[in-house]
This record gives structure tokens, C-alpha cells and sequence, in this order.
């Protein structure tokens, strides 16, 4: 057996108490549960609760997958940023729709959510990025994520001019950079259990607009 495989055997899943979920007490509507699960998460001291996986697919229908961070979570959907010319800006423009996955392994929780992807206007995008770091302006005015990257040297030296023009124009724009909104269509909170007996809620959204809840199977 490689090291590889011992590491990977000797792991345990949820070695600790977890808390109990009871999907008849759930709202009527994901939004509000999926606010009080994320409050828990970081009272419980989970670790970058709001980084999510992100899965999209190209004009040719291949998945692709990337972690990035929430922005907001709203009565419009779960809000992201990014390049529209990097790769998942492409992809959302070809197939304007997304998997959005939270895991919370402090707590045994997981949120699915897919739905159909909107940007929000350039204002929006401006106050979003504007009100983030001075490291996150940085590297927005660098731009060309996902690009072929000839040497270090040449980030290292955009990185060091972004910087600077990040710290004297901090009301510098980046034209490209874009909210995304993904409006859900389906949303699943999953609780785990020590004995396998996991909780799985499934809100759907109906051709009226309003949501069904149904229990799946673990």
C-alpha cells in the first residue's frame, strides 16, 4: 500500500457531534434556512464557510468546476464575481447555468444549488469589487484570468504595477470584471448522521414561482 492509500484510509468522516435537523421545521423557502445554516457554520468555527465549488460547462457541454466565494445571498439568488473573459465568464456566456456546492464538515452540511445565471449592471459589479480589499482591486486590474502565463516574472511584474495603481486610484475601474446571480431553480440542504441516516431537503421552484419541498433519500 502506497503512502497515498494510508493516508486516504485512515481518514474518518465527521468524527465529532453533530447537530440535528428536522425537516418539518424547515421555511417555506430555501433562502431563510440556507442564512441560519451559514450563521451556524461560522459560529461553529468551520473554516472559509463562504468558499463554494462552482461548476459550469462549456459551449461543448464539458463540466468544469472551480472554488470561489460568496458575495452575497439575497431574494435574487447566490451572488459571485469574476472576469467575463475568464474561462467561467465564457462558459456562463455560451450556457448561462451553474451548480453552486457548500460543505461545512465542522457541522456534516452540504448545500446544492442550481439555477439559471444573470449578471448583475456594471454598477453593481463596480461597488462589489470596490468594496473589497485592496489585494482583491489588485488583482482584478490584473486581469487576464485564465490565460496562458509565459513565467512567474511576468505576473510578478503586472501584480507589482496593479498593486501600485490599486493603492494611488482606489477608485480605479476593471471593465471586465462582472457579478453573476444564480437564480435557483433547485436547492438542497443535506444533514449529515453518524449512522448513515442523513437528512436530505430538496426545495424545487414551480412553474408558478413558489417552492415544493420533498425528502430524498441518502
Amino acid at each position: 500500500m502506497t503512502d497515498f492509500h494510508r493516508a486516504l484510509h485512515s481518514l474518518r468522516v465527521w468524527d465529532t457531534a453533530l447537530p440535528s435537523f428536522d425537516p418539518a421545521s424547515a421555511p417555506p423557502e430555501p433562502l431563510p434556512l440556507f442564512h441560519d445554516w451559514f450563521t451556524a457554520a461560522v459560529a461553529a468555527g468551520q473554516s472559509e464557510p463562504h468558499t463554494l465549488s462552482l461548476a459550469t460547462a462549456d459551449e461543448d457541454g464539458r463540466p468544469d468546476v472551480r472554488t470561489v466565494m460568496l458575495h452575497d445571498a439575497d431574494a435574487r439568488g447566490w451572488h459571485f464575481a469574476s472576469h467575463a473573459t475568464s474561462a467561467k465568464g465564457r462558459q456562463l456566456a455560451a450556457r448561462p447555468e451553474a451548480a453552486l456546492g457548500f460543505y461545512w464538515p465542522v457541522q456534516g452540511r452540504q448545500v446544492r444549488i442550481r439555477g439559471h445565471v444573470t449578471t448583475g449592471t456594471p454598477e453593481e459589479a463596480y461597488e462589489d469589487l470596490h468594496a473589497r480589499t485592496t489585494g482583491a482591486l489588485a488583482a482584478a486590474l490584473v486581469g487576464r484570468q485564465s490565460e496562458v502565463l509565459d513565467s512567474p516574472g511576468t505576473l510578478a511584474e503586472a501584480s507589482d504595477a496593479a498593486w501600485h495603481r490599486a493603492e494611488s486610484e482606489p477608485d480605479a475601474p476593471a471593465p471586465t470584471w462582472t457579478l453573476y446571480v444564480v437564480e435557483p431553480a433547485e436547492v438542497e440542504f443535506f444533514q449529515g448522521d453518524g449512522r448513515r441516516r442523513h437528512v436530505r431537503l430538496r426545495y424545487r421552484r414551480t412553474t408558478a414561482g413558489d417552492w415544493t419541498r420533498e425528502l430524498l433519500w441518502p
